[in-house]
């Protein structure tokens, strides 16, 4: 059993953001019909790569796939058939693409008042960006964080991940979930809206609470914590470590560990806005002698004495270190020509109903036929539709 294998998943997206979200409810066992465009119809159908390259197989596992043309009138006629029997659907257009093409929230709820339409955008359904064209690093300079990443003085610097595009995806499949709960009291749908801009603000999380309590505009600190020292990276004798030292307790543990207890006993370091008054005078203590180990050494120095440090990996690293191992987020999945590839898991875990990899990505259209007869389309009316260029 899985968790959401009782709804139907209507997936029009492209690019990150949407299809991170059905990529969520599709490992959880939705079943999401992810809509293709019929072959020569999409010139941005490889944006995110080939249907067998790393992106694509990441993106859209657990999914069946269709083709259908949107613009043909039989094309949006069936997606309103489908509609009928869907529980949720999930769009990225621009705003005023699905009025156009007639299957906006309106119109979907005249076919079935039970369903969801979630719709993702780079800057909101309406006001002055609502046709703006959205892109993750756009929303990562609008939305704060380009502003305080990065070395004091230095250029704006962007986050090393999509980190917008999968937000978005997150608070989308959140918001579908909260809209499905609700439903289960109310009989009725809703429209669920997010975009790239809201989501990278909410991230901005007490960053932005500075600015909105205290009017307290944030500024680039580099790898140091903004408010916490010393919390950052260190230079070791082969490398760097993350070193996390947060509650003045942790200061006190530190400071024995490096065999200097009279640094946790001096007032002028006691508690931690006084260590962060004192931050380049904090970190000059330390710097060399942390150069004098490597960091392997420092890593299990301060693991036995409770002091927060943490080893900075490269990607291989990552899936090489035994913790990472041990808790499975890397998952295989068989695929047709590329034989069994691995993929980045959920990071939840349920006692009963966990996310699985079942599927790999499907081809365009390998499903059409299987879908629209489980959705009541009988075989007369699949084959005029293929013949038409509906499907």
């Amino acid at each position: 059993m899985t968790a959401l294998d009782h709804l139907k998943v209507l997936d029009l997206t492209r690019v990150r953001a949407g299809p991170h979200c059905c990529r969520v409810l599709a490992d959880f066992g939705a079943d999401v019909v992810k809509i293709d465009a019929p072959e020569g119809l999409d010139a941005n159908a490889n944006v995110s790569g080939s249907r067998d390259g790393f992106d694509m197989l990441n993106l859209h596992r657990n999914k069946r796939s269709i083709t259908l043309n949107l613009k043909h009138p039989d094309g949006k006629a069936l997606f309103l058939d489908l509609a009928r029997h869907a529980d949720v659907v999930v769009e990225n257009f621009r705003p005023n693409v699905k009025t156009r093409l007639g299957i906006g929230y309106n119109a979907l709820h005249a076919v079935n008042p039970r369903i969801i339409l979630a719709s993702i955008s780079g800057f909101g359904q309406d006001g002055p960006y609502e046709n703006k064209a959205g892109f993750d690093q756009i929303a990562q300079g609008m939305g704060g964080l380009m502003g305080v990443t990065g070395f004091p003085g230095e250029a704006p610097m962007r986050a090393g991940t999509a980190v917008a595009d999968l937000s978005a995806g997150l608070y989308a499949a959140t918001g579908i979930l909260v809209a499905l709960a609700e439903r289960e009291k109310s009989g009725q749908g809703q429209w669920v809206q997010t975009s790239l801009l809201q989501a990278q603000i909410a991230l901005m999380d007490f960053q932005a609470a500075r600015y909105l309590v205290d009017a307290e505009v944030p500024e680039q600190a580099g790898n140091d914590h903004p408010t916490v020292t010393p919390m950052g990276v260190v230079a070791t004798r082969d490398g760097h470590i993350n070193l996390g030292v947060g509650g003045d307790g942790q200061w006190r543990a530190l400071c024995q560990a490096l065999d200097h207890p009279e640094w946790g006993e001096d007032p002028a370091y006691a508690q931690v806005g006084d260590r962060t008054a004192r931050r380049d005078e904090i970190w000059g203590l330390l710097r060399p002698i942390f150069a004098t180990r490597t960091s392997a050494e420092w890593i299990g120095i301060l693991d036995t004495n409770g002091v927060p440090a943490g080893p900075i990996y490269r990607m291989n690293e990552v899936f090489a270190d035994p913790q990472v191992q041990h808790v499975g987020i890397a998952q295989s999945v068989m695929h047709p020509q590329r034989g069994e590839v691995q993929l980045v898991g959920q990071p939840v875990d349920l006692s009963r109903t966990p996310a699985s990899l079942r599927t790999p990505t499907p081809e365009a259209g390998e499903h059409t036929d299987e879908v629209l007869s489980d959705y009541g389309i009988d075989a007369n009316r699949i084959s005029a539709l293929r013949a038409s260029g509906a499907i």
